[in-house]
């Protein structure tokens, strides 16, 4: 049997036709086009292999842009390039990541950031750290993937690290039909990454760690925060390697109690400590978060400031109204350690729950807790985590910064 194809186009590049009306959001500027907005009937998934670039075409025949797809994959094409004629190939990767590299630089004054975002830097399916000399690389899509040895190759000229990773161990792989795995791509990779952030420096493990081995996301966050430690002890959830609580006592916190479930995580708390000279004003839990906190209120502990940034607890939309319980739980717990006019940070990563979702998480847990809340500020993602104004996908870290305060008998 002769599979159907696609019509191709003057440009040379197959035509992706979507169905009538499906257009609009692509027109606003977002990049994803799922596959239920294809007209199968003119562009059949089925005569595309996965990384394919097409030419994007309205139901009339108007061209939306160039995108990659993918058949099998719910997000069926990601826009890479208004220019409805244009393959994704090494000439525009380079210089997509020149860009993102030069406004790094801007912004930075030393080489430890996200040097690209995905589709915050037009690079859907790209995810790239840097810690000095090595880089942290992460592919999620078939599109990407195709561009393996071109990502190492534009890197390793902007850049010229001494070390690849491709830490290619993320979930969502195996949407787009990928393996999962952590290999070095270029040079020497060591098993630890040591950074400088907000006055400290820290080391954490690269192949073995969480993510891309570091969360530069929260960076700014941190320093907002640790701005209002001095003088108070610090509470640090969900820490992982302690980049909120070493910031406090670098900024002059009394104390900074680092807490995560990870003993290796916490291991590496520890040794930044010591390298960035704070270790007589850190210490660590190593616990579940929910049996931590209740174990500190049992034991009539309080704090000045208190963060909780757990992971995300809503993965999928059908999830949310469970994860947004589960995330009211623990900043409850947390709002109990919190003293009279102490600052308190929330956030959330679940890219499903909105900032007015959080807000009302916020205000129910305050609730339970029996405090008042005043917020000071929205706390946001990183500026090396560029959000795509299409796209609110991309703007995935909401938190708030709090003053809590408990109220007197009729007051």
């Amino acid at each position: 049997m002769t599979m159907p194809h696609s019509p191709t186009n003057p440009g040379g590049l197959p035509v992706l036709t979507l169905r009538k009306g499906e257009d609009r959001r692509l027109l606003a500027g977002h990049l994803w086009i799922f596959s239920n907005e294809v007209d199968v009937a003119k562009s059949p998934l089925t005569s595309f292999a996965p990384g394919d670039c097409v030419r994007v075409e309205s139901a009339q025949g108007r061209p939306l842009g160039s995108a990659y797809v993918n058949p099998g994959a719910l997000i069926a094409g990601r826009v890479y390039c208004q220019d409805a004629t244009r393959t994704l190939d090494a000439e525009l990767l380079r210089a997509r990541l020149a860009s993102a590299l030069a406004l790094r630089q801007d912004l930075f004054d030393a080489p430890y950031y996200r040097l690209a975002f995905g589709e915050g830097d037009l690079l859907p399916g790209l995810v790239v750290d840097r810690f000095g000399d090595v880089l942290a690389v992460q592919i999620g899509t078939a599109g990407m993937e195709r561009l393996r040895a071109e990502i190492v190759a534009a890197l390793a000229e902007l850049v010229r690290p001494t070390g690849i990773l491709f830490k290619n161990d993320l979930p969502g792989r195996e949407l787009e039909g990928l393996p999962r795995s952590v290999e070095a791509a270029m040079g020497s990779v060591p098993d630890e990454a040591e950074i400088e952030e907000n006055g400290c420096r820290f080391v954490f493990p690269l192949a073995g760690g969480q993510k891309t081995g570091w969360f530069y996301d929260m960076r700014a966050n941190r320093a907002l925060a640790a701005s209002l430690a001095r003088g108070r002890s610090a509470l640090d959830v969900f820490s992982y390697a302690g980049g909120l609580g070493l910031a406090c006592a670098q900024a002059g916190a009394a104390s900074a109690t680092c807490l995560d479930a990870s003993r290796t995580a916490l291991d590496f708390a520890t040794k930044s400590a010591e390298l960035s000279g704070l270790a007589d004003r850190v210490q660590t839990l190593c616990v579940d978060a929910l049996a931590g906190l209740k174990n500190l209120r049992a034991q009539g502990q309080s704090f000045g400031l208190v963060s909780v940034d757990p992971p995300a607890f809503v993965k999928r939309r059908k999830d949310m109204e469970k994860g947004l319980a589960a995330y009211r739980t623990v900043n409850r717990l947390a709002l109990d350690l919190t003293e009279d006019n102490g600052f308190f940070l929330s956030c959330s990563c679940s890219q499903h729950v909105g900032r007015e979702d959080l807000r009302k998480m916020l205000c129910g847990a305050a609730r339970d807790a029996g405090v008042r809340l005043q917020i000071l500020t929205s706390c946001h993602q990183a500026a090396d985590h560029p959000i795509h104004p299409a796209m609110p996908e991309t703007e995935y870290l909401k938190g708030f910064l709090c003053r809590v305060s408990r109220p007197g008998r009729g007051s």
